[in-house]
């Protein structure tokens, strides 16, 4: 409706909205998490997580309304049909901008859970932010390095016992968990250091998700692997903001989690650790294969 606007003028205008929306919805989240702090009863905790679930979504609705007042952005998705609000998924993309988390927000807002990303246990006591996380139920887990379990053997494990402990919550109600394979944002620098043997992706982390279906694996079988193309070259956030991506080009896939996967140690299994190492490389190549074929598809504006 605003294409006709300067894009600087969209861009402010977009990051004014951006900033008003999630001031006013945060509040819902400050509320809810101190009647949590304060009354952690079952029943009261349900009710909670009914009305912070509702706020986190009603927040990214409002945001995909201030992106369709100021953006002109072609969307072309193709295997959303295959996804349940009331699932329980893995999820894990291709990461290349900061772009990435809205397009993902707007494109699967309601069609299935809320995101919950895994986060470090110090970053609970970020202000205000890290109140947000704690009653979105975001599982916060305790990792150990190598050193310092050499050094302190009888915490092995303790990362994990943590971390299944904090995902019981998740037992009766649908979650999508989120984790970028690569680890960063994908970068031609970050690309020949590695010594990537992929041509449009870093190389996957598989500890990452291993973490999670050890923790988890109770709870989650099916993974949604989401391959995301800008034809018109990566974006930075503000020239998002600014309307400056005429399309984006998202594909969804559907995978059930084999179930040797599930439930095991990555650390201490190296026959595990290896098949799995195998088969997060399978998926990269495929993904790989897939962005090559989106660039002949839809190759880049002359």
């Amino acid at each position: 409706m605003l294409s006709f606007l300067p894009g600087p003028v969209r861009g402010t205008l977009a990051a004014l909205l951006l900033l008003v929306n999630t001031l006013i919805w945060c509040w819902f989240l400050f509320i809810a998490a101190l009647v949590k702090l304060c009354l952690p009863f079952k029943s009261v905790r349900k009710f909670c997580n009914l009305l912070l679930n509702w706020a986190a979504e009603a927040w990214i609705a409002c945001n995909s309304g201030w992106m369709w007042l100021t953006q002109q952005t072609e969307w072309n998705l193709q295997g959303r049909e295959q996804l349940k609000h009331d699932g329980w998924y893995l999820v894990t993309s291709n990461h290349q901008s900061w772009v990435d988390i809205v397009v993902l927000q707007h494109t699967l807002n309601r069609r299935m859970p809320f995101f919950k990303f895994f986060l470090k246990q110090e970053l609970i006591w970020v202000p205000v932010i890290g109140l947000c996380w704690w009653a979105l139920d975001f599982p916060f887990m305790k990792r150990y390095s190598k050193a310092y379990l050499a050094k302190y053997p009888e915490k092995k494990g303790q990362d994990t016992a943590t971390t299944r402990k904090a995902c019981e919550k998740f037992r009766d109600v649908p979650v999508a968990v989120f984790n970028f394979l690569e680890g960063t944002r994908f970068t031609q620098a970050k690309h020949e250091l590695q010594n990537s043997p992929f041509r449009y992706l870093l190389k996957p982390k598989a500890g990452g998700i291993a973490f999670v279906l050890d923790a988890m694996g109770a709870q989650l079988k099916s993974m949604v692997n989401i391959t995301i193309h800008y034809p018109s070259g990566n974006p930075s956030f503000w020239a998002f903001l600014c309307g400056e991506v005429p399309k984006v080009v998202v594909r969804y896939q559907r995978l059930d989690i084999p179930q040797q996967f599930l439930g095991k140690d990555y650390n201490s299994d190296e026959a595990y650790r290896l098949a799995f190492q195998q088969w997060v490389n399978q998926l990269w190549e495929d993904k790989d294969a897939q962005l090559a074929r989106l660039h002949q598809e839809f190759p880049s504006a002359p």
